[in-house]
């Protein structure tokens, strides 16, 4: 366990200039088939006016064409066999703004023959929101893609209760719903942000707060108010030839004067200085704060090191470690056989030594015996 400050370090890279950039954050939003989420990103992406111009009239005017129903989840469906289908096939990623800062917005499918796709897409996610049909309830994949949530270590959840309008609007539906989904989710170590009951279809409670539902914070304030790692870094300008390295802060703090070595290199120095983009001069930063930084001594780095404090706990080093692995590959994991590892900036050869236990994504059931699933517990 790391105890101590550490700082994954990657290479320098080029911002945009301050008047460019604005806050960027990835959200998936995942559910059982059918319960809506398409037509949640569609309103969405609708009521922050964030669509091409004319976007929403064309997609209107085609449903008139065709004698079909408008719906704003044809505002993803962009493949015309998706559309046919019903259903998103793939992972389609949208984008809209707020005030506050841009958004991608990834829709997963729902069918539990592209669960593939869904681990895709959620893999880049900062959190999420998870769509049940008020209707139906929770289904095996409102538990199953909560599980896969956990597993991808993502924390920040809200769940859209959809469709309130097929159940008279009652929020008794909405609290029954509500206190099994919560059960299901503290089984898997998730504390959700808050449940909140929608019509994504009519708008209510996404953008503009439902009458039925006064005191609901509405889907667009929560995803607003989702929290974002700092992501701001201070990069050679001006005539300024410094080495800035640049990486995560995962615990502890780090400051000004600290020294620290880097592992597995065990190379040592100290900080000379702590630099972030367009903010005050500062002397620390804290866990969870992406920064840059300069060191008093000329040193090589290779992406992918671990920076640790000088007199604290160092990070473990090992040439063995144990792994939950998300394995999509067409054919199974082999033992004994090398593979290539991308952790962060980091790329290594690894070798599978043993395969513990296999889990069917399926059905969450657990198997002893070695055989192909989209997700594997082995050791490296």
């Amino acid at each position: 366990m790391q105890t101590n400050s550490t700082v994954n370090d990657s290479p320098q890279v080029p911002l945009p200039p301050p008047s460019t950039m604005r806050e960027q954050m990835n959200i998936v939003v995942v559910g059982h088939v059918d319960h809506g989420k398409s037509t949640v990103i569609g309103r969405l992406m609708a009521d922050t006016h964030s669509l091409p111009e004319g976007k929403l009239e064309q997609v209107k005017a085609s449903c008139r064409k065709s004698a079909r129903p408008f719906e704003y989840a044809f505002l993803l469906d962009a493949l015309k066999d998706e559309q046919a289908q019903g259903i998103t096939i793939d992972t389609a990623r949208c984008f809209f703004k707020t005030a506050k800062r841009d958004y991608i917005i990834i829709d997963a499918p729902g069918h539990v023959e592209f669960l593939k796709n869904m681990i895709s897409g959620a893999a880049r996610a900062e959190a999420a929101l998870l769509v049940i049909d008020a209707h139906e309830g929770v289904q095996e994949n409102s538990r199953r893609h909560g599980y896969m949530l956990a597993m991808l270590g993502i924390r920040q959840v809200v769940v859209l209760v959809n469709k309130m309008d097929l159940v008279n609007r009652d929020m008794r539906v909405f609290a029954r719903i509500r206190e099994e989904y919560s059960a299901f989710l503290r089984e898997v170590n998730i504390t959700p942000i808050d449940f909140v009951p929608i019509c994504a279809r009519e708008g209510e409670n996404i953008a503009e707060r439902a009458v039925w539902a006064p005191e609901m914070r509405t889907v667009l304030e929560h995803i607003d108010a989702f929290v974002k790692e700092s992501d701001v870094y201070k990069f050679t300008e001006n005539g300024d030839d410094r080495r800035i390295f640049a990486g995560t802060v995962e615990t502890g703090s780090v400051q000004a004067g600290d020294e620290i070595v880097f592992l597995p290199s065990q190379k040592r120095s100290w900080i000379a200085s702590i630099e972030a983009f367009n903010v005050p001069q500062r002397q620390q930063a804290r866990a969870g704060e992406a920064i840059g930084f300069t060191l008093t001594d000329e040193l090589y780095v290779r992406p992918g090191e671990i920076m640790c404090k000088i007199g604290e706990q160092e990070a473990i080093t090992s040439s063995c470690f144990r792994a939950n692995v998300f394995w999509m590959g067409k054919a199974p994991l082999i033992k004994n056989k090398k593979y290539r590892l991308k952790l962060a900036t980091l790329r290594a050869t690894v070798r599978l030594l043993e395969i513990v236990n296999v889990l069917d994504a399926s059905d969450l059931s657990r198997e002893t015996l070695i055989k192909f699933s989209a997700f594997h517990s082995v050791i490296v």
